[in-house]
């Protein structure tokens, strides 16, 4: 999600400050190579048909419409109003990120010294669906709404917003100064997307006016219904669009089981479903009639978090051996197998190989070497027992300290194959090195709320989604705790409970830099010191499987691109 980092459980990423002036980074600068960063079936406006129905399926039917409620934030609502609500910056397939000019015609870094100043030009011409027009006060209200004043509103999340000293009027009601208490990197991040001023000036609209309703919008597409039997929202052309029109009469999203999705498509009920990483969903889908598997390198990367506050895992050189006795490589190979895609080493926490900024930072701990995790078990006095009067045992033999076994837990959702499948590689590759780990199921539902945020595990295996803006969306899963009255800490979105004080100071200054590429480096540095700590192992980027029909144009597997729905169609 483009304004957050969310979970999920099958298959987390900066576009710094550009400086003082309009637009965003350069286009010309290095990026690392991969395969399709996106891949959408670019067609001009010219040749796309006008009018037609697209049904695109989801898997979740929301309640919450409010994308920054902490109950909104979710895939399936920033879908539907990507076609629906301002954002004021648009981001390209490799992240690079600029002003969106049917919003705002200029974004500037206008001041650093004594404070940061940003300045945004709006689009005159940009009215809600009511025909209010879209002003500086729409931007005031959002940032009251969500700096964590502590008003009682269940935000998604208060960061850079924390930030802001001031939201004022520029030199009419269309330009907008925001001015930073603190200096803040990731400021495209904000404001994306855009609330009205009446969603956000009071706490109660901010909680419930979008339950069940999306009531004002300012997009190419306009509400249209909502049927609960169905499971549908439909949303239609808006006449009123200042833009190019929408080439689509409608769009009817249908919510379905995730495991429904391929089968639907592959019957002819869809026309675009994300098909997720399943092998034998990606072969349906693609064998369908008439029928398109779009693929690109998606935002999002598979993982092993592992718990700090584990008895066994709070050493970290315990850590530093597990990872280094699991071959990343091979897992990726497992997962992906009959996908068509190839399955690579992720080597950072923060950016993905098909974002500027990627370096491989992993280091010793990234490598597959069994005799070197074995040396780190060692040295930190967990041994393999003794056979009376014989030499040592060797491998897969358990090793033991102080009469304790090296014995570790690895959660897994029940009915989940990809996550058993991981567990068992795991297994067997830490059999070699003297761990024996423990496969253990536990329902779905109950995997996060009951295990995985309490801490009640030793290796969780998922998946982070990541936006184009790596450190504001993700340094919460990094940062140290905060130590509560008693001793204990909380944690909050550190899952893996490891953290520190060096960490952090890393992060707070990249944080800061509003340098691009200064502040690239300095999230680097960050990822570097991750590392050594191992609180999640990245495993590979995730690749996006997404069905479509094969005349469909400028929508597919986008990943990290921003969908211009007023381009969607079918091709002539």
């Amino acid at each position: 999600m483009r304004s957050g980092c969310a979970v999920v459980l099958v298959g987390g990423a900066l576009a710094g400050a550009a400086g003082c002036g309009s637009g965003g980074e350069r286009a010309d600068q290095a990026v690392p190579t991969v395969a399709r960063p996106s891949d959408i079936n670019p067609v001009p406006r010219e040749r796309v048909a006008d009018g037609g129905a697209l049904r695109w399926g989801i898997d979740d039917f929301p309640l919450q419409w409010n994308r920054n409620h902490v109950d909104g934030n979710l895939p399936e609502v920033e879908l539907v109003t990507d076609a629906l609500m301002p954002a004021p910056f648009r981001s390209d397939e490799r992240a690079v990120v600029t002003p969106d000019p049917d919003y705002v015609t200029d974004a500037a870094l206008t001041s650093t010294r004594p404070r940061q100043v940003v300045t945004l030009t709006l689009n005159p011409k940009a009215r809600w669906s009511d025909g209010t027009p879209i002003t500086w006060a729409d931007y005031e209200a959002q940032w009251k709404a969500l700096d964590g004043r502590g008003d009682g509103r269940r935000v998604a999340s208060t960061t850079g917003y924390r930030d802001i000293k001031s939201v004022a009027q520029g030199r009419d009601d269309h330009q907008v100064v925001i001015t930073f208490a603190r200096p803040f990197a990731d400021w495209r991040s904000l404001f994306t997307p855009l609330y009205p001023k009446g969603t956000n000036a009071d706490p109660k609209a901010f909680d419930r006016s979008w339950l069940n309703a999306l009531p004002v919008t300012a997009g190419p597409f306009k509400f249209g219904a909502f049927d609960p039997a169905a499971r549908t929202v439909t949303i239609v052309r808006d006449p009123a669009w200042w833009g190019p029109p929408a080439k689509l009469d409608r769009i009817v999203f249908r919510a379905m089981p995730v495991g429904a999705l391929p089968g639907a498509f592959a019957a002819g009920e869809l026309d675009i479903a994300d098909v997720g990483a399943s092998a034998p969903a990606y072969s349906k889908a693609k064998n369908a009639p008439d029928a398109r598997v779009r693929q690109a390198a998606g935002p999002d990367f598979r993982h092993f978090t592992f718990n700090g506050e584990s008895p066994i895992l709070s050493d970290p050189a315990v850590r530093r051996a597990v990872a280094m006795g699991i071959d990343r490589a091979a897992i990726a190979r497992s997962d992906l197998a009959g996908l068509d895609w190839p399955g690579e080493p992720l080597d950072n926490h923060f950016f993905m190989p098909s974002q500027r900024g990627y370096r491989s930072n992993a280091g010793e701990i990234g490598r597959h070497d069994p005799a070197a995790a074995r040396r780190l078990l060692e040295e930190a006095g967990w041994r393999l027992p003794v056979q009376a009067g014989g030499p040592a045992l060797t491998a897969p033999a358990v090793r033991q300290k102080n009469g304790r076994p090296l014995r570790l837990t690895f959660l897994i959702p029940a009915g989940l194959q990809l996550g058993r499948s991981e567990g068992e590689l795991a297994q067997a590759m830490l059999k070699e090195i003297g761990i024996e780990l423990v496969l253990r199921e536990v329902p779905g539902e109950d995997f996060f709320a009951k295990y995985v945020i309490p801490g009640d595990y030793d290796i969780a295996p998922f998946s982070y989604i990541g936006t184009p803006y790596p450190l504001s969306s993700s340094q919460g899963l990094y940062s140290d705790g905060v130590r509560a009255p008693g001793g204990r800490k909380h944690w909050n979105a550190n899952l893996g409970r490891i953290g520190g004080a060096a960490i952090d100071a890393a992060i707070r200054k990249a944080s800061r830099e509003l340098d691009p590429a200064e502040a690239r480096a300095l999230v680097n540095r960050a990822d570097a010191l991750i590392w050594r700590q191992v609180n999640v192992l990245p495993l590979y980027q995730r690749p996006q499987n997404v069905a479509v029909r094969s005349g469909l144009a400028n929508a597919g597997a986008r990943g990290f691109h921003d969908l211009r729905y007023a381009d969607i169609g079918f091709t002539k």
